[in-house]
């Protein structure tokens, strides 16, 4: 009987971690907290008014970044921009939303 609830307690730890990370980043529409992760993007030197902080990384990134000049259109392509964006980005070393990782090909999510 022990051993029943300590698989039912796993089963329901589980869950609810698996639920709580996948709110966040929806890797379908491409998207962090209903924001989307593509288009013009402007970079914003304050935590506070950033829509979302990202974390430069080499290895396991949430998503690869192609920066763009024209055409932001698909999943992962950023077009830098100083008004008019679709989102603000503040670049932190420490509790960050989602790990970024910049390439020069295949942008998107795995």
């Amino acid at each position: 009987m022990k051993r029943l609830f300590q698989f039912f307690l796993l089963l329901l730890i589980t869950t609810i971690c698996t639920s709580a990370s996948s709110q966040k980043l929806a890797e379908d529409d491409c998207e962090f907290e209903g924001k989307k992760l593509y288009g013009k993007i402007r970079f914003v030197e304050s935590a506070s008014n950033a829509d979302v902080k990202i974390k430069i990384v080499n290895s396991f990134p949430d998503i690869k970044v192609k920066l763009v000049e024209n055409f932001a259109d698909d999943c992962g392509e950023w077009q830098v921009v100083e008004y008019g964006e679709d989102l603000k980005v503040y670049v932190a070393e420490s509790f960050a939303d989602i790990k970024v990782k910049f390439v020069t090909s295949f942008p998107g999510m795995d």
